[in-house]
């Protein structure tokens, strides 16, 4: 994909990203469905892809021993995770697909935390899935 825009809610916090993939995927843990309020739907892009506008309203939470999530301080939207202990995910972020103003042209691939997903959530197509365990395994996070 090219280059995508977005933003939070108000506004307050823009974002640039390119070379977007063009894929998105689900997570089913319960840190991102408390956090989202549902199952945390993202795209992973490169940090040295993206560029910020209104700095100053991101804040930050260290919200697990490997990983920190970030919001917008005036309207409190979503902005992106990020995997803070070192290994192959420390330079991505991943960023939810309703924050980019066109959200069009993009693939579902993938879901984790299979094993955590509540019964009434239902997704349509193949993808690639993972338990708790086989993402902690791949990634290296501690369990």
């Amino acid at each position: 994909m090219s280059e995508k825009t977005g933003s939070c809610m108000c506004g307050a916090v823009r974002f640039t990203a390119t070379d977007v993939p063009a894929t998105f995927g689900a997570c089913h843990c319960d840190a991102c469905r408390r956090w989202t309020g549902s199952a945390m739907l993202a795209v992973t892009v490169p940090q040295d892809k993206l560029t910020w506008e209104g700095e100053a309203q991101i804040r930050t939470l260290q919200s697990s021993d490997w990983a920190e999530r970030a919001w917008c301080q005036r309207c409190g939207s979503a902005l992106y995770y990020h995997v803070t202990a070192d290994g192959p995910m420390s330079e991505n972020l991943q960023v939810p697909i309703g924050l980019f103003d066109d959200a069009n042209g993009f693939t579902f691939d993938s879901e984790i935390f299979i094993d955590c997903k509540p019964d009434s959530f239902a997704y349509a197509g193949e993808r690639e899935v993972m338990t708790r365990a086989q993402v902690f395994a791949k990634y290296g996070a501690p369990e």
